[in-house]
């Protein structure tokens, strides 16, 4: 928790307890089935929690704000953001049932109560929401084709409705039809991690 400390010092004492619930929880999951990369589980706090956080250094969901996470995993980036924003509702999809059903025993684990799972894949959303969050499930003009239905027209926030989106490496050609339309950050503005280095969010108002 001390990184989470130092990049968000705001945190009530309810989403302190929560995000140091996680770490066990999902290292517990992990000796069950391959939620995260197994190499990859000691680095949690910086390649899951904070990267998913990264979203919540730009936009403050306001209360009532939908947001749909698609192919989330094990829960990111919704989980944190959930627990970072526990006045918005957030509803995370993936085509794998049995990620879910780690998602769904967490967040009951810490007590989330504005977490809803769905197992469909995007193109078979019927419901529409505020927002739609992932982390790089598949090529960006292929997520956009994919996801854009989803999204209602009437805003809410201080910002337009849209996609956010995590992405890192070299990514140029596939947002080079969308340059004039999306806003990009680069992640390691906020945080100073050496993994964040080309790590960026894209930000497509829809």
């Amino acid at each position: 928790m001390n990184i989470l400390n130092q990049y968000f010092p705001d945190l009530n004492s309810l989403q302190r307890q929560q995000f140091s619930m996680l770490f066990n929880l999902y290292k517990d999951w992990n000796s069950k089935i391959n939620v995260i990369s197994r190499k990859d589980i000691d680095n949690f706090e910086i390649h899951h929690l904070l990267h998913s956080l990264a979203i919540a250094k730009v936009f403050h969901f306001k209360s009532k704000t939908s947001v749909l996470d698609v192919g989330t995993g094990g829960g990111f980036p919704g989980i944190p953001l959930a627990i970072m924003f526990p006045d918005a509702s957030f509803t995370l999809i993936d085509s794998t049932e049995k990620k879910l059903n780690v998602v769904a025993d967490v967040a009951a684990a810490i007590g989330l109560k504005n977490i809803t799972t769905l197992h469909s894949r995007a193109e078979n959303i019927k419901l529409k929401y505020d927002f739609i969050v992932s982390r790089a499930v598949t090529a960006f003009p292929e997520f956009i084709l994919l996801t854009r239905h989803c999204i209602l027209k009437e805003n809410k926030n201080h910002f337009p409705n849209g996609i956010i989106y995590l992405k890192g490496g070299e990514f140029s050609e596939e947002i080079k039809s969308y340059k004039n339309k999306i806003k990009i950050y680069n992640i390691s503005d906020f945080f100073e991690e050496d993994f964040f280095e080309t790590k960026k969010i894209i930000y497509l108002p829809v």
